[in-house]
């Protein structure tokens, strides 16, 4: 995977959110603001 570049958008992914269903980043494309948080060993 290659780097992110700052001040550019974002590359679209989709995850797994904690109930197990699909979150794609594109989702949220409207949205002023989006906060990722991602836990190491969080499983």
């Amino acid at each position: 995977m290659s780097k992110v570049q700052i001040n550019l958008p974002a590359p679209d992914f989709t995850l797994d959110d904690v109930y197990g269903n699909p979150v794609q980043l594109s989702n949220f494309k409207s949205q002023k603001n989006i906060i990722l948080v991602f836990n190491r060993g969080f499983m």
